[in-house]
C-alpha cells in the first residue's frame, strides 16, 4: 500500500480532500495504526473462536500450538504496523532516528518467532506427560531432556540468525567458536563434566525425577527432585535438599530402591532348646502360614528352616518376599508375619528365647553342702 493507496481509501472514509491536503503523511500513520488495532482485534476473536473448538478436541497439540502462537503473532502485528508508520515517517520527514527501522523490524520479527518456538517447546514438553491427553506419556526425566534439547537449539540458532542480520559473519562466528572452544574448555573442564554427565543421566537412565536412589560410595540417599545440566537435586528423608554435580554420577556406584519388585523379610527367630522337639513343626507352621498369607509372594524364595544352635536358642531363619514394595505398609505386613509367628510357637507349647545362662556344679564344698541342708549355718 503506497500513499496514493491510503489517501484514496481515507476519501472513501467519508475525509474532505482538503483535509488531506496538509501533512498527508499524518493522516498514513493514523490510517496504519487504526489498522493494525483493527487486524490485531480481529485477530484475537479467531484466536478465542479456535481456543473454544480446541478445548472440545481430544488433540492436545492444537491447545499447545494456540497459546504459543497467541501473543508473539499479536505483538509481530504491531511490529509490523508501527514500523510501517514509522517507514512513513521516515519518506516524510528523512529524519536519521527512522534509519533503524528495517534491522530492528528483522531482529524483532526474528525475536518474536524464537519466543513462539520456545513457548511451543516448553508447552510441548508438559503435553507429553499428561496421562489424560496421551496414551503413552513420558516420564519426567524424558520429557525434561528433550524440551531442553530444543530450547537450546532455538536459542542458539537464534542468536546466530540475529549476528548475520547484524552483519556479522557466522562462519567467522563459528570459526572463533571453534578456537575459543579449546581454551573455554580447558578453563570450564569441571562445566563439561557435568554437562555431560547430566547427559548420559538422560540418555542410560538410571534415575528418574521421583525415583528414591542411595550411594553406597557416598553418602547421598533420598528422592530426586530435580535433573539439571549441571547439578541434581536430591531431597533427603530429614527433607533436606542435597544438590550432587552430574560427573559423580559417572565414577560412583548407585542403587535405585524404588525400582525394586518385592521387599525381603529376613529374620532369626530363637525357640529354647527345651522345646527343640516342636521346631520341624513350627518350622511347618510357619511355611504354611506364609504360603497362605495375602502379602507374600511366594512365587518367590522362601525359607523356614532350622539354621543355627545358638548360645541360648534354636534359631530359625525366616526368609521371605513381601508383594508391596511400599515402605509403610511392608512394615505392617511385616509387622502382622512376626505375630503370626509368636502365635504358632505358642500353639506348639514352645517359647520365644532370650539370653540366659545355665550354671552346672559337679560337686559342692563340704560347707557349702551344709549350709544347703541347714540354712542358715556355715
Amino acid at each position: 500500500m503506497n500513499f496514493a493507496s491510503v489517501q484514496e481509501w481515507l476519501v472513501g472514509m467519508g475525509v474532505p480532500p482538503e483535509f488531506l491536503a496538509y501533512n498527508t503523511w499524518v493522516y498514513q500513520v493514523f490510517a496504519v495504526v487504526f489498522l493494525t488495532l483493527l487486524v490485531s482485534y480481529s485477530v484475537g476473536l479467531v484466536f478465542n473462536h479456535l481456543g473454544r473448538l480446541a478445548e472440545k478436541s481430544n488433540n492436545p497439540w492444537d491447545d499447545v500450538f494456540l497459546e504459543s502462537a497467541r501473543k508473539p503473532l499479536k505483538l509481530l502485528i504491531w511490529l509490523l504496523g508501527i514500523s510501517w508508520a514509522a517507514k512513513i515517517t521516515h519518506m516524510a520527514n528523512n529524519a536519521e532516528i527512522f534509519e533503524f527501522i528495517d534491522p530492528t523490524r528483522r531482529v524483532g520479527i526474528i525475536v518474536l518467532i524464537t519466543w513462539f518456538l520456545f513457548g511451543l517447546a516448553k508447552r510441548f514438553e508438559v503435553a507429553l506427560q499428561n496421562p489424560d491427553r496421551i496414551k503413552e506419556p513420558l516420564d519426567a526425566t524424558t520429557a525434561s531432556a528433550i524440551g531442553k534439547l530444543l530450547r537450546a537449539s532455538i536459542i542458539i540458532t537464534a542468536v546466530l540468525v540475529i549476528l548475520q542480520n547484524m552483519g556479522f559473519s557466522i562462519s567467522g562466528v563459528l570459526a572463533f567458536g571453534g578456537v575459543g572452544g579449546i581454551a573455554v574448555g580447558f578453563a570450564a573442564k569441571d562445566l563439561l563434566a557435568n554437562f555431560f554427565g547430566g547427559l548420559t543421566v538422560y540418555m542410560d537412565r538410571p534415575f528418574v525425577v521421583g525415583d528414591w536412589v542411595r550411594s553406597p560410595d557416598k553418602n547421598i540417599e533420598g528422592t530426586v527432585e530435580h535433573i539439571g545440566w549441571r547439578l541434581t537435586r536430591i531431597r533427603t528423608f530429614d527433607k533436606r535438599p542435597l544438590y550432587v554435580p552430574n560427573a559423580t554420577f559417572s565414577t560412583i556406584s548407585l542403587e535405585n530402591p524404588s525400582r525394586m519388585t518385592h521387599r525381603r523379610i529376613q529374620e532369626t527367630i530363637g525357640v529354647r532348646y527345651d522345646d527343640i522337639a516342636q521346631v520341624r513343626a513350627i518350622a511347618d507352621g510357619v511355611k504354611r502360614m506364609l504360603i497362605d498369607h495375602d502379602e507374600i509372594d511366594d512365587d518367590q524364595t522362601l525359607i523356614v528352616n532350622l539354621n543355627q544352635f545358638g548360645g541360648s536358642s534354636v534359631n530359625l531363619l525366616v526368609y521371605t518376599f513381601t508383594k508391596t514394595t511400599i515402605w509403610v505398609k511392608f512394615h505392617e505386613v511385616k509387622q502382622d508375619v512376626l505375630l503370626k509367628i509368636a502365635e504358632i510357637i505358642e500353639q506348639h507349647g514352645a517359647e520365644i528365647a532370650f539370653p540366659t545362662t545355665t550354671l552346672h556344679v559337679a560337686s559342692l564344698p563340704e560347707q557349702f553342702a551344709q549350709a544347703s541342708v541347714a540354712p542358715g549355718k556355715v
